[in-house]
């Protein structure tokens, strides 16, 4: 199988290791800030071209209200691959300094009514901001995170590879029939995705 490598950025960094080893979260930590979501129906729409112009807006007003703050901000998740049906939440990734900081960036974030829905210290010390319209969920991972490295990675297969974004896109529709949760939804997806990514892997040259 033919890959552009320059098309995966990888740290150097992080080992092979630290790429296709996720951390497990700690099974005792509570991450919801507010309480445990309200459940909600799993609805799968068809590509929209606009989600990637809606992102450019969200982008430019973080950017903005984070300053120097916000070191990269990244389009992820589904919106952000061409041609790909999805759940019509634009997934935003913002890598700061420290997440643990979050005078440096929970306060300019609400200003623009994101709310700090998610708070996991021993998963990448990541941070999870909804906002309702558009519908964004804005995820804070700190330099260099390995799970901001796959989002990317994984995006970048499924814009290049249309027979593993059509697998993924058929596993979207039938893993939303009769769920209310996103963590359901998710797990009817999750060997699918983990086939998908030991191909990517394997032909990244990072497992053989």
């Amino acid at each position: 199988m033919s890959v552009d490598r320059n098309l995966y950025y990888i740290p150097a960094s992080l080992s092979v290791d630290d790429i296709i080893h996720q951390a497990e979260s700690d099974p005792d930590e509570v991450p919801w800030v507010r309480g445990v979501p309200v459940r909600e129906q799993i609805h799968i729409e068809d590509y929209n071209p606009q989600w990637p112009v809606w992102f450019e807006q969200l982008k430019a007003r973080v950017q903005q209200a984070l300053g120097a703050a916000a070191l990269h901000i990244e389009h992820v998740g589904s919106t952000a691959v061409e041609q790909l049906p999805a759940k019509p939440v634009i997934d935003m990734d913002v890598i700061v300094a420290d997440p643990v900081d979050e005078a440096a960036y929970v306060p300019a974030l609400e200003a623009l009514g994101y709310r700090l829905e998610v708070r996991e210290p021993s998963w990448y010390q990541h941070r999870m901001f909804r906002l309702e319209q558009p519908r964004v969920n804005l995820h804070i991972f700190g330099p260099e995170c390995p799970e901001a490295v796959r989002h990317i990675l994984f995006r970048n297969w499924l814009r290049q590879h249309p027979e593993d974004r059509e697998r993924y896109a058929a596993i979207k529709y039938e893993a939303a029939r009769g769920v209310d949760n996103a963590g359901d939804y998710n797990a009817k997806k999750n060997a699918v995705v983990k086939a998908i990514y030991d191909r990517m892997y394997r032909a990244l040259g990072l497992v053989s």
